[in-house]
C-alpha cells in the first residue's frame, strides 16, 4: 500500500520533481517498506517468532508489526519530510498511527485487519487527494471502494478473519486519515 499510495501521489499531485527525485523516492519506499520486511519476515522466520505470513496468532502481530513502526518512522523522519512531501508525509503519517492502533489492540486481545488497514487507509488518502487538489476521481475511488469489499471478501472466504475484525481494521485504517485532512487539505 505504500507504494500504491506513492503512485497515486505522483499522479494526482501537483509538484514538479525531476526523474530522479522520483526515482529516489521510490527507492526509498520499496527497501523501506518492502524488501526490508521480508528479509525480517524470513530472520524471523528462521528464529520461530512466527510460523507463516498469515500472522493467525495475536502473539507472532506483535514484533512485525513493531519493526513495520520503525521503519515508518525512519520513513517519515528521513525521506519523506511534511516540507517535501507534505500529503504523502501524512498519509505515511496516518499509516503509522493506525500500525500502532493495530498494535496497541493486540494488547486487549484484539486482532484488526492489516489488509482492511492498508485498504481503506489508501482510498481515504485518494479522496483526501482530490479534496485537495479539485480534482474529480470518483472513477478511482469507486474502484479503491469495490477493492475494500474484494479485501473483506476474499479474508472472510480465507477464514483469516471476522468481520468484527475487519471493521475495527476498516476504521483503524480510516479514522487517522481523515484526522490528518486538517493538516494538508
Amino acid at each position: 500500500m505504500p507504494l500504491l499510495g506513492t503512485v497515486v501521489y505522483c499522479g494526482l499531485e501537483s509538484n514538479y520533481f525531476t526523474f530522479p527525485q522520483y526515482l529516489i523516492l521510490f527507492s526509498q519506499i520499496i527497501i523501506i517498506t518492502f524488501l526490508l520486511p521480508i528479509a525480517f519476515f524470513y530472520l524471523l522466520r528462521t528464529y520461530g517468532k512466527i510460523e507463516s505470513v498469515m500472522l493467525s496468532d495475536i502473539n507472532h502481530r506483535k514484533i512485525p508489526l513493531l519493526l513495520h513502526m520503525m521503519l515508518l518512522t525512519v520513513l517519515i523522519e528521513k525521506s519523506i519530510t511534511v516540507d517535501k512531501f507534505p500529503s504523502l508525509y501524512f498519509f505515511f503519517f496516518g499509516g503509522l498511527i493506525s500500525t500502532l492502533i493495530a498494535f496497541i489492540l493486540l494488547f486487549v486481545r484484539v486482532k484488526a485487519s492489516i489488509h482492511m488497514i492498508g485498504i481503506s487507509a489508501l482510498t481515504c488518502f485518494i479522496v483526501g487527494l482530490s479534496l485537495k487538489n479539485e480534482i474529480n476521481t470518483i472513477n478511482l475511488v469507486t474502484f479503491f471502494l469495490f477493492m475494500n469489499g474484494l479485501v473483506a471478501s476474499s479474508r472472510l472466504v480465507m477464514k483469516a478473519h471476522t468481520l468484527k475484525e475487519l471493521a475495527i481494521g476498516f476504521l483503524c485504517g480510516i479514522v487517522p486519515q481523515i484526522a490528518l485532512f486538517y493538516y494538508y487539505l
